[in-house]
């Protein structure tokens, strides 16, 4: 079960980043992250008396607050790394980071995994990688010099959301979803300061806005998944396997957006789909 609640989760987490990031293309990130976030803070608080009663304490809160405000920042980096970079590449590499963190963390703290187990969590990192994989002139180009666009920003951003999820997974089962809505208030906050310091507009067209709801919309919901998988499996397995939404985000930028897969994108994808079935059969 918390297998497939994170498998879930990737599968969102990839829809509302790539939401996320077409919209910061055409206004604002502040705005963009500030809406977004939002829309799932509203969300949540209308789903909280729907769902069985919980008993958060302070250090749960505690815990949601962090998680808030790192990932609210890495949000905010990766939509601004997705508006500049291309998707296909900048998605991957922050997944890489994002994944490190909890994964080393979880096996420091003791975690025992099967070793087809540890070889399926190698072989998702290594699916990540290959699906970042562009054959361009100018990647070519980038190989020898700078880093390509957007990606200094994704490599920020998958700390930022490597300590999301680590701080969210140490909230406790008695907390329910209230740590993700005081993850969301310390976001929102944080983003409508930085909006009014900075006197950033926070309008934005009607269809920007739609694609900014829904994709914070989708990033609770995914949120939600990945707060219950880390209740019922290990961290080092469920993050990694809810770090594989990039292979979500890169195939609705070929669907939608038409950026195109090669080979070692799509050798990306069989190694993900591997990597699942390992991980998912020795749990």
């Amino acid at each position: 079960m918390a297998y497939l609640l994170a498998l879930g989760s990737a599968a969102l987490y990839g829809a509302a980043d790539f939401l996320g990031g077409i919209a910061s293309r055409q206004t604002n990130t502040i705005a963009i992250v500030f809406a977004s976030q939002g829309a799932g803070m509203v969300l949540l608080a209308l789903m909280l008396p729907l769902l069985p009663g919980a008993s958060p304490s302070g250090a749960d809160l505690f815990w949601g607050g962090a998680a808030g405000l790192t990932g609210g920042v890495g949000v905010a980096l990766l939509y601004r790394a997705l508006a500049v970079g291309t998707m296909a590449v900048v998605a991957p590499t922050t997944a890489v980071c994002a994944v490190i963190i909890p994964v080393m963390t979880g096996v420091f703290f003791g975690e025992r995994l099967a070793p087809w187990t540890l070889v399926g969590i190698a072989l998702a990192i290594v699916a990540i990688v290959l699906v970042s994989q562009q054959e361009t002139a100018a990647s070519v180009e980038e190989r020898a010099g700078a880093l390509p666009p957007g990606v200094g920003l994704a490599l920020a951003s998958g700390v930022a959301i490597g300590l999301f999820f680590l701080a969210l997974a140490r909230t406790d089962a008695q907390a329910g979803m209230w740590p993700l809505l005081a993850a969301r208030a310390v976001s929102v906050t944080l983003f409508g300061v930085i909006a009014l310091v900075t006197a950033r507009p926070l309008r934005m067209a009607a269809p920007v806005a739609r694609m900014a709801v829904a994709g914070g919309a989708l990033d609770m919901l995914a949120n939600a998944l990945y707060l219950l998988a880390t209740r019922y499996g290990p961290l080092s397995v469920v993050v990694t396997l809810a770090s594989l939404y990039p292979a979500s985000t890169v195939l609705l930028a070929r669907v939608v957006v038409g950026e195109r897969l090669n080979g070692w994108q799509v050798a990306g994808v069989a190694c993900a789909l591997a990597a699942i079935a390992l991980i998912v059969g020795n749990g």
